[in-house]
């Protein structure tokens, strides 16, 4: 059985990780709105992504006999200055969740929880790609700030985080939604 204080952050943590598929799905409106369909896509696919993240986290807890809550999350930002500011959200907000999830690692470990903690190791992982992915394409968008669409063409061409599903993934609550 999960640590009590693991089963707690956990839950929280799946509402971060929602928050953060509403922030994905808001600045993907903002691309789409400024008709960039492919940074629209790339951040309609991160939204996804979280959403699944978090229904990761759920399924580990009802695998375990717990109970998995649906916490309220925060009004996801909506306007933005540029073509810029959404990914340099993205890159603080992927910082962000890197440090919430070693910190769930910890707390697993610190509890002696070394089921939850093996668990999150995929998460660590992912988000050593997510931080890097990021912060590829912020490079990117900085330098291309006065002509969006070589983005566009930096998008199509490269396709980052685009590597096809993950077979060592946790399984997502509701199956494959």
């Amino acid at each position: 059985m999960p640590a009590a204080a693991f089963v707690d952050r956990l839950n929280e943590q799946m509402g971060h990780e929602f928050a953060a598929s509403q922030q994905y799905l808001a600045i993907a409106l903002y691309y789409d709105d400024e008709t960039l369909p492919q940074l629209a896509a790339f951040f309609y696919a991160q939204a996804l992504e979280e959403r699944n993240h978090a229904l990761m986290m759920a399924q580990y807890l009802l695998d375990a006999g717990e109970q998995a809550s649906m916490p309220a999350i925060t009004q996801p930002r909506n306007e933005f200055a540029d073509v810029v500011e959404p990914v340099a959200l993205a890159l603080e907000q992927e910082r962000t969740v890197s440090a919430q999830i070693n910190e769930l690692a910890a707390t697993a470990r610190d509890t002696g929880d070394y089921s939850s903690e093996q668990f999150m190791q995929w998460f660590i992982k992912e988000q050593i790609e997510e931080v890097a992915s990021m912060n590829d394409l912020l490079k990117v968008v900085q330098r291309a700030r006065e002509n969006p669409l070589l983005v566009e063409e930096y998008l199509v061409r490269e396709s980052p985080g685009d590597a096809g599903p993950d077979p060592t993934a946790p399984p997502v609550a509701g199956g494959a939604l």
